[in-house]
């Protein structure tokens, strides 16, 4: 039977996580994991060649995750699990990664327009030697987007620093005209998955 734990560490800078987690009643401390002060703690998320968008995003989260038992070790911080999530977008199989500019996001975006894309998200908790994972994967259709519209989405920076230059929870949302799996793990952090991960780890949730 596993412990009980009043709360956890959230490997990840991402307001979106912070936001969905306090939607589930779980309390947590951000862990940061570029700011340790003895180790420069970080992922480097560049895909390896061939790797498969699944692999790729699972890879990527057990690292995060990693880091993040890591960083917590390094601090002499109290023990609690550690979450780690990772979020890509793939279209035919490509991994397509966060915008760097604008005109890079107006590309990824018109790539996007009147397609359907996949988006996955993978969760991860660890503590101590246990480590699990969940993969979630939702399909997006966008409507078909000009480009000017595409650049008047650009203007309110919803773009930047999300995968596959958009957010389902801003202007974007508008774009989407079906959606077949996890709002929240196109978010950034699947809801259903993520519960039944932190209650395995003995953490209680809403």
């Amino acid at each position: 039977m596993s412990l009980s734990h009043s709360r956890i560490y959230l490997a990840s800078q991402s307001p979106r996580r912070r936001e969905l987690l306090k939607q589930i009643g779980v309390r947590f401390d951000p862990l940061l994991l570029r700011n340790d002060p003895r180790r420069g703690i970080q992922v480097d998320e560049t895909p390896l060649e061939g790797e498969l968008p699944a692999d790729y995003v699972q890879r990527i989260c057990r690292e995060k995750a990693e880091a993040g038992w890591e960083a917590l070790m390094l601090r002499k911080l109290r023990i609690h699990p550690v979450l780690a999530a990772d979020t890509t977008v793939t279209v035919n199989g490509k991994i397509i990664g966060k915008p760097v500019n604008n005109e890079h996001a107006l590309q990824i975006l018109s790539e996007l327009s009147g397609t359907s894309h996949q988006v996955l998200t993978a969760v991860a908790v660890v503590l101590e030697n246990r480590l699990e994972m969940r993969l979630s994967t939702t399909t997006i259709t966008f409507a078909e987007l000009s480009e000017a519209r595409i650049r008047r989405y650009l203007l309110t920076g919803e773009a930047h620093d999300k995968a596959g230059a958009y957010g389902i929870q801003g202007a974007a949302g508008a774009f989407i005209k079906h959606i077949d799996g996890s709002y929240t793990g196109v978010m950034g952090l699947p809801l259903c998955e993520t519960v039944e991960l932190l209650q395995s780890f003995g953490v209680s949730t809403s």
